[in-house]
């Protein structure tokens, strides 16, 4: 796909990965549909890719409300009058153990904990992509949906909730590229490792240096790097059906 003014839905768009994710398609000439719980952040994002000189508009969006999810895209595509892409992104982390012992108690992982995971991670992403597939029949055209994963789909120390989503999302792309080609929509993912975002940076010293030993290539990714990932997708129109495993060689 020719990405100059083609336009492209980015959730979680207002920090971390999504707001890389905007930046770099914004610069390739791309139209910016920005959505994310955070309108205050966001509309820092969306001036930021404004400043590039092209169309930049903001939504906010709680990705686990169908409603708002099938609202949003609908106006998106009002607002511009089309939708060639979806990027999406919008997460969160809950971490805990399955159970722990601390001064003699058995605790165990809260459900409130799994469910927040699962409802962003995986049933937002399952309703964008939904609502993004829809709107490109809606239209009589092709499509790209990118779903962003990540190593922990194949299971992190702490991290149940989010590694189960995580590959969920995975399989999910791998199917949907399945019954969506027929439509000549594109589904294929990025699943990042261990990437300086801000999350990452703010961390401390001693973990994120036990962090960076577990990579071969013994640093963080630059978010740019992520960012050259959903680009090649977006560009590359025999690409489906298929992660993108950008982690430094880590393995979890």
């Amino acid at each position: 796909m020719e990405l100059k003014d083609k336009v492209v839905v980015i959730t979680g768009a207002a920090q971390g990965l999504g707001r890389q994710f905007a930046l770099d398609c914004a610069g390739n000439g791309m139209k910016v549909a920005l959505a994310d719980i955070n309108p205050e952040a966001l509309e820092k994002t969306r001036k930021e890719c404004e400043d590039k000189g092209i169309e930049a508009r903001g939504y906010e969006l709680n990705v686990t409300d169908e409603s708002q999810v099938e609202a949003v895209y609908s106006q998106v595509v009002s607002d511009f009058g089309t939708l060639d892409a979806t990027v999406n992104n919008a997460g969160i982390l809950r971490d805990s153990l399955l159970v722990k012992v601390k001064d003699g108690e058995i605790r165990k992982f809260p459900l409130s904990k799994w469910q927040e995971v699962i409802d962003t991670n995986l049933t937002g992403v399952f309703l964008c992509g939904r609502e993004g597939a829809a709107q490109f029949l809606a239209q009589k055209k092709t499509g790209v949906i990118v779903n962003i994963a990540s190593v922990a789909r194949s299971g992190n120390f702490g991290q149940s909730n989010y590694s189960a989503a995580k590959a969920g999302v995975s399989a999910m792309t791998v199917l949907w590229a399945q019954e969506l080609a027929q439509h000549g929509i594109r589904v294929a993912g990025v699943a990042p490792g261990f990437t300086a975002t801000e999350m990452v940076v703010s961390l401390r010293d001693d973990i994120k240096e036990k962090f960076v030993k577990s990579i071969p290539l013994r640093r963080f990714a630059e978010p740019t790097e992520m960012s050259d990932g959903v680009l090649f997708i977006l560009r590359n129109d025999y690409f489906t059906g298929r992660m993108l495993e950008i982690d430094g060689g880590a393995r979890i």
